[in-house]
Parts: C-alpha cells; structure tokens; sequence
C-alpha cells in the first residue's frame, strides 16, 4: 500500500484487530474486522464503533461566523439552537451558483459565534478552500482548519448511548445535539448524530486520547465495524454518499434534499436550488430493490433512462438494494424498473425511503 497514505491516530487498534486495510480517500482505513455481515448486524441490534476520523473539520468563528455560513450552507444555520451546555447540529449541502452539490456536511454549534462544520474526507480540501475563499467577504469571520485536531469516533447502535453514558460525567446532548463531556476522564466533543439510521453518537476527541477511547469503549462491549458495513446500514436506510448519490452535476432537489435547502437565506446557488424546486426536476433519486437474485452497482443504467449511484446486499433484508436516479415519471414507489447488471438485465422496483425499518 503506499506509504504516502495518511493514517489515522487508531491505525494500530486496527491493526490489532485484524482489519483489513484499504485505500479511501487518501486515508489507510479499515474495510473490514470479522466481516461486514456480522459488522452490520452488531449495529443494528447492539453497539457497533467506527472510526471516522478522516472526515474533515472546519471551525467558522467570530462576529461574522452566521453571516458567512448562510452564504455557504443550504439550510438556516441561524436556526441551530444554543443552550447553557452545548448547541444544535445541523446538515446541509454545499452548493456551487449552478446548484451542483459539491458536499454534504453536519455542522455543531459550539458558542454563540463559533461553529464545526464536518466534510467528507475526500472533499474536505476544496471545501476548505470554498470557505476561505468565500470568507474574504466577510472580515470578521475567521475559518480555521481543523482536521489534525479532531480524531472521530462513531458509536452506533440500540445499545451504543448506554455504553458511552456509561463513561460520561453528565448526560449525552440529545440528538441532534452537540456537546462537550469528559468520557473515561478525558474532554470530548459528543454529538448526537450517526450515519447507520440507529441511536448513537459521534465522538470528536484529541487524536492523543483517541485510542484509549476506543479501547474503553470495546471493552464495554461495542464491536468494531469497518466502511463496508457503514456502507450497508447508510444505504438501507438510504443516507446519501458523496461521490456516488450526490455529485456536482446534480442539485439537492433532485437528490430528495429539499428539506434542508432554505432559498430565503440566498445561499450560494439558491436561485438555481429554487428553479429546479419551482418547475419540478427531470430526475429523481430513488430508492430500489431487486425483484429476484442480483446486485447492482454504482453506474450500472437503467432502462429508459438513469443510472444506479449506489448498491450492495443489504444484511438486513437479505435482498439486493440501491438507490438511483431515474426520470421523474419512473420514481413512484413501486415502479417497475429495469437495470444492466453486467450484461444481464435486473428487474427491480422502485420502494419507499428508508428502505429498513426498525421491527420491519
């Protein structure tokens, strides 16, 4: 593997573990410990670990911190709440003046002009870049790289607050909350936030103390889990990944992300985010599963029109998921849809978001 990859502050627990490691985003990361089924399986009904910390962090502070993050972000930050002991969190996308995505990101409120913004490991230099190039129109805003502050520790699960709480010297920010708490006696940023569609939270610590966190919290009974098996629990429950169901060449409207794009706050590419809102998109991104045996993968077409962005078995259903952008008269639920897997054309069918369910 080149030695030019970054590693993380838990390379060796992962090494410890038995993980196999692979190349994503610049970073050396685990793929994988015991195997991604049992991986997925220990999130969904127990308490699963991951380490997340080659995702990004950008701090945005000062008297112009909101004025600047409405410019850039889709949604109202000013709506992110702040309490005696943490604040709200909050997520958005990143668009160019076309409404091409160019990131999704969560964004903590730390103090009354202080802000965390977390970027995708793979987009957090140009996104780095977007901010400090936008912030020059605004002074008294200071943006502040901070990605070899933070190591990011993701515990997820029905079990996996029980497990942190355990460690905690206060009770965890609920979710979508942030707040600091010394865990296991050391200074923790905890966010009531995940990626897998279960209870959890997301750790931001020193990199100095991150693996005697990860040690404490597997001790206590999370299980360490792999980016195959963050993959298959965020597409059962059909959470996007950059790169593959959001990109540049398509806006939020069409990814089914309206929800968090406010146009009134005249965020960089608002009026074209309105446009697409106003006359309806020509694509949408839908969810499906395969009707019979089959996997489909990203860039797989469909028939008719539209690609497959992402796709694997899901653990859960024990069925071949994905998600796709198709025309918008084909993303009724329960279309009937067509897709070449390789030369052999897939049957499938166009379900509901999210695909799990809890008790389904």
């Amino acid at each position: 593997m080149p030695s030019t990859l970054r590693r993380t502050a838990l390379y060796d627990q992962h090494v410890a573990a038995g993980a196999k490691l692979v190349e994503f985003a610049g970073w050396e990361m685990p793929v994988q410990y015991e195997g991604v089924a049992a991986e997925h399986r220990a999130v969904r009904e127990a308490a699963g670990v991951f380490d997340v910390s080659h995702m990004g962090e950008i701090e945005v502070s000062g008297p112009q911190a909101l004025q600047l993050l409405q410019r850039l972000l889709s949604n109202d930050v000013a709506q992110i709440a702040l309490e005696l002991d943490g604040g709200g969190a909050q997520y958005s996308v990143l668009c160019r003046e076309d409404g091409g995505v160019l990131d999704d990101l969560f964004t903590y409120r730390l103090d009354t002009d202080r802000y965390l913004t977390v970027t995708n490991a793979a987009n957090h230099e140009r996104d780095l870049d977007w901010f400090q190039t936008h912030a020059r129109d605004f002074p008294e805003a200071q943006v502040v790289d901070r990605i070899d502050d933070y190591a990011m520790i993701a515990v997820q699960g029905p079990l996996a607050r029980g497990i942190v709480q355990a460690i905690s010297d206060a009770p965890l920010p609920a979710r979508m909350a942030a707040a600091t708490r010394r865990l296991a006696g050391e200074e923790v940023l905890v966010c009531g936030t995940g990626y897998t569609g279960e209870d959890g939270v997301e750790l931001l610590c020193s990199p100095a103390e991150a693996a005697g966190l990860w040690d404490e919290l597997v001790r206590r009974g999370a299980v360490p889990a792999g980016l195959a098996a963050r993959d298959t629990l965020r597409l059962e429950v059909c959470f996007h990944l950059y790169g593959n169901d959001l990109s540049t060449e398509r806006g939020p409207i069409e990814a089914g992300l309206g929800w968090c794009c406010r146009e009134d706050t005249h965020f960089i590419g608002a009026d074209a985010v309105r446009a697409v809102r106003e006359s309806g998109p020509r694509e949408k991104l839908v969810a499906f599963a395969i009707d019979g045996p089959g996997i489909a993968r990203q860039g797989n077409l469909v028939a008719g029109g539209g690609e497959v962005t992402s796709g694997t078995m899901s653990p859960s259903l024990g069925v071949g998921i994905g998600m796709a952008y198709v025309p918008a008269e084909h993303a009724a639920p329960g279309t009937a849809l067509e897709i070449d897997v390789r030369g052999k054309m897939r049957r499938a069918v166009v379900k509901q978001k999210p695909l799990y369910r809890k008790g389904s």
